[in-house]
């Protein structure tokens, strides 16, 4: 699932884990890991604090929680991969490639790599992340290279993108 962003404000449901994720993902989108505040937190879901409460013992263990949220987001993402062995080799790079660098990815996958910049257990979360996939750090400076040449929220455009997948498959 990617981070939506989204508040189930009004939804009259109880609120699940991965409801206080999503939430934090919306906030570190918007102002990074100093804008995480349980007060924040509760305003953007319109709950009390007694909610945050009941997920979690403390903002430590909602830290904790988000970190690993986004590494198995992250995993997930790349486990399609494992699936398309017998794809033709364009066709698996340009599904990695759509994958790893839609822009939906970006405002978090920016603010977690920052943020790993001065939390270990952040930088400890990136680095088994991007160990986990064959050239993730090539296609991470690819993304980068191709958010850069992209209008902001839009796709990289379709010609770089192939220059990309020809450069990458060349023999």
């Amino acid at each position: 699932m990617l981070p939506d962003m989204a508040s189930p404000r009004g939804s009259g449901r109880p609120l699940s884990v991965d409801d206080w994720v999503q939430a934090g993902f919306a906030e570190l989108a918007d102002g990074g890991p100093n804008a995480l505040r349980i007060g924040r937190l509760c305003e953007r879901l319109n709950v009390t604090k007694g909610s945050f409460y009941w997920h979690f013992a403390d903002m430590q263990a909602y830290r904790t929680a988000l970190v690993d949220a986004w590494g198995e987001l992250r995993d997930r993402d790349r486990r399609r991969f494992l699936t398309l062995h017998d794809t033709d080799p364009r066709e698996r790079l340009t599904v990695m490639m759509a994958t790893l660098v839609r822009p939906q990815h970006w405002p978090v996958e920016r603010v977690m790599r920052m943020w790993a910049l001065t939390d270990e257990r952040v930088a400890a979360s990136v680095r088994r992340s991007d160990g986990r996939v064959l050239r993730a750090a090539v296609m991470f400076s690819t993304g980068v290279g191709l958010l850069h040449a992209s209008d902001p929220g839009q796709e990289a455009p379709a010609e770089l993108r192939d220059e990309f997948l020809d450069f990458m498959l060349r023999p």
